[in-house]
């Protein structure tokens, strides 16, 4: 299935999605809205149950389309409505119910890595290239950037990347906590696939939805706030046939044939 500028192919209950917009992927007002219709669709396609997005050809997202930002020069309102579009989008992924993997195969820069620091999990290949050069530009990163970004690696690290406009590898990536693995290019999607797979073989949707709704909710609320509603969701799992299934399959010591319901 294809929307614009972009590719989802859906197989063993993983969704692939690339981005197809040559030569380098931008987001461009047309790729955010392709993103955003592929999320559409993947949200009430009960047979997927992950997905893993990455970047066709040698980049993952290059970074916005700035000739479009000519059209916002002198309109602060038009510029905040294309800042707060990629910003709803990106929660989107974050707040996402089933679990968005990045496969960053190429140079994630800009809105490229926002975007990828908005999915659940991210695995980069060695020698991708990831930063945020706004500030070249004259701008900051205004797709949640400076947000997530210090959420990931931290305050001083955030500042500092964010202020030098540094590109970085994939393995300063892993030792900075951007990326969770790093990997070889040649097997980088085949091991996001798997992760993907092994999500969707051996855990119910049920709790993966819930746990995703945990850790995200109480980043943004805090840990009070946070432990209150992980209780909530811990109890509300013990009304869905999952649970059941997951326990006495435990203690039956057989392995559980979840339903995802």
């Amino acid at each position: 299935m294809e929307f614009t500028n972009v590719k989802c192919e859906v197989e063993n209950r993983v969704a692939l999605l690339s981005i197809d917009a040559p030569p380098a992927n931008t987001l461009s007002a047309a790729t955010l809205s392709g993103l955003s219709q592929a999320f559409d669709y993947l949200e009430t396609n009960e047979e997927v149950k992950a997905v893993v997005l990455t970047g066709a050809g040698k980049f993952f997202v290059a970074g916005a389309d700035i000739k479009e930002f000519t059209g916002a020069f002198g309109e602060k309102e038009k510029a905040v409505e294309i800042a707060r579009a990629g910003q709803e989008l990106f929660t989107r992924i974050e707040n996402f119910h089933k679990p968005v993997i990045a496969a960053i195969n190429g140079a994630a820069l800009g809105g490229g890595l926002e975007l990828a620091m908005a999915c659940h999990i991210r695995f980069a290949a060695e020698g991708a290239q990831l930063g945020l050069p706004e500030l070249k530009l004259g701008l900051i990163p205004g797709f949640g950037g400076t947000q997530r970004l210090a959420r990931l690696t931290g305050k001083a690290k955030a500042i500092e990347l964010i202020l030098s406009s540094q590109f970085i590898d994939g393995k300063e990536a892993e030792r900075i906590s951007l990326v969770n693995r790093v990997l070889p290019l040649e097997s980088l999607l085949d091991e996001a696939k798997q992760f993907a797979a092994s999500l969707t073989e051996e855990k119910s949707a049920v709790s993966v939805r819930a746990a995703l709704e945990a850790v995200t909710y109480g980043l943004d609320a805090g840990q009070e706030k946070g432990m209150g509603r992980e209780a909530e969701l811990f109890g509300e799992l013990f009304g869905s046939e999952d649970v059941r299934e997951g326990v006495n399959a435990f203690i039956e010591k057989r392995k559980p044939n979840f339903q995802d319901k």
